[in-house]
């Protein structure tokens, strides 16, 4: 049995993903927000398979916190993309709202080269 507040989230997020779906001309960039961190994946729903993927621990090194390590791993992730021939995606924020760090991970990834 869920509790209240993952029910809501689930909607969200089953909302959201009723509307959205990638290709694998257009991957659909996914984002996870979880206490510890930070998770984007471009997927292929057509074949389930996920193309490219970056997290925040690959940036530990680097000692950023907050928005700027969601838009550094934004232009991390584009990088990675246009390493696959990928230039274009459709942006998933999941159930989250998009400000804070969903938001700054979108400019990031747009800043990168990457087009929603």
């Amino acid at each position: 049995m869920r509790n209240d507040k993952q029910s809501k989230q689930l909607r969200r997020h089953l909302r959201v993903r009723a509307k959205i779906s990638g290709t694998a001309e257009r991957p659909r960039l996914s984002v996870f927000r979880s206490n510890r961190g930070l998770f984007l994946q471009l997927i292929d729903d057509t074949a389930g398979r996920t193309l490219a993927s970056a997290l925040s621990r690959e940036l530990a090194a680097k000692k950023l916190a907050g928005l700027e390590l969601a838009q550094e791993l934004g232009k991390r992730l584009a990088e990675k993309a246009k390493a696959k021939n990928i230039s274009r995606a459709v942006f998933d924020r999941g159930s989250y709202k998009y400000h804070g760090k969903v938001k700054a991970v979108a400019d990031g990834a747009r800043a990168g080269g990457l087009e929603f």
